[in-house]
């Protein structure tokens, strides 16, 4: 399994907060019930949750934002709200991160994306969208695209995060990269495979396994299968890289001039893997921004990942974290 030194660990981390990062994407807000289940109602064979707590958290791209920022990074982002009650917290959420809000676009016609999750006993009972896939207007496109090009000359990096709720739509995501590619910045996309082909010219796309195989077409079973997808995608996509989660069995780094690395998962716990996208991506970025090769900076990631899972619902991480777990790991 490949490792990172001590010595080179501090190296990378070090520079974290010298770092800023431009984020586009589908933002939404993630809503918690906290409870407890004691008994089954008798009016229909559900689960009865006693509740203790509720909380909010940032999701989607926002998630992806508050990640990069907990790890000592400058953010830009940029999404669509609704204008109502959800908007306001989530404005709010944003700011008590230490987020500007200026790169959001309020969106009348819309509402705010809200997940909001029933959890009991640390399980998942219910979880209830409120939400509107339809795609956002080519006005709003336009005033996005244009706030992105704005801040490009002040980021390392760009992160699409596509969740399909109809903001990362290929007139979006295009423009986007192809500004990102003149701009010579690193451009990282969470994709949806329903916009696959629109992430052409994207440096790294971070697809779980299932999503790899179904933009690649490959059944993947086997190491060979495997690789397959990881370089069919980097042939499709013009892609430097592609990063691809596994879940049990950890994740494989494919790079454009034919290097695969395989990192076994390092999780001892799994109990919510809600966000561990974000966390994986956020890592991978601060990595590279501070001058880390793919392989370390996929390594980063996999510690990184290994920490979220280990907690219950959408979560971040410090650098803190991250030089403990890879550490922990004989770095």
């Amino acid at each position: 399994m490949p490792t990172i030194s001590a010595l080179r660990l501090k190296e990378i981390l070090s520079r974290f907060e010298r770092l800023s990062f431009l984020v586009v994407g589908d933002c939404m807000l993630d809503r918690y019930i906290w409870g407890t289940v004691e008994r089954i109602s008798p009016e229909a064979p559900v689960p009865v949750v006693r509740m203790k707590g509720e909380s909010t958290r940032l999701g989607g791209a926002a998630n992806v934002a508050a990640n990069l920022v907990s790890l000592g990074a400058r953010v830009h982002l940029l999404g669509v709200l609704g204008e109502d009650g959800a908007a306001r917290e989530f404005r709010s959420a944003l700011r008590e991160r230490g987020i500007d809000d200026a790169g959001i676009v309020a969106d009348a016609s819309r509402p705010t994306t809200v997940k909001e999750r029933v959890i009991a006993q640390s399980q998942q009972v219910v979880r209830i969208d409120r939400e509107s896939p339809a795609e956002i207007a080519a006005s709003v496109v336009d005033r996005l695209v244009a706030r992105a090009e704005a801040v490009l000359g002040d980021v390392n990096g760009v992160v699409l995060s596509d969740y399909a709720k109809g903001v990362v739509i290929p007139p979006l995501s295009g423009r986007v990269i192809a500004a990102a590619r003149r701009a010579d910045r690193f451009l990282a996309v969470d994709p949806k495979v329903s916009h696959f082909r629109s992430y052409v010219g994207a440096s790294l796309v971070t697809p779980n396994q299932a999503e790899a195989g179904e933009a690649s077409g490959t059944r993947i079973v086997d190491e060979a299968s495997l690789v397959r997808a990881g370089t069919g995608i980097i042939e499709m996509l013009d892609a430097r890289a592609v990063l691809i989660t596994r879940g049990e069995q950890g994740m494989s780094l494919f790079e454009r001039d034919g290097r695969v690395t395989h990192l076994p998962t390092v999780a001892r716990e799994v109990f919510d893997v809600t966000g561990a996208g974000d966390t994986v991506i956020s890592s991978f970025m601060m990595a590279v921004g501070a001058g880390a090769t793919l392989p370390e900076a996929a390594v980063l990631s996999n510690h990184a990942a290994g920490v979220v899972i280990r907690e219950v619902g959408a979560t971040t991480l410090t650098r803190e974290d991250l030089r403990a777990a890879a550490l922990g790991a004989g770095a």
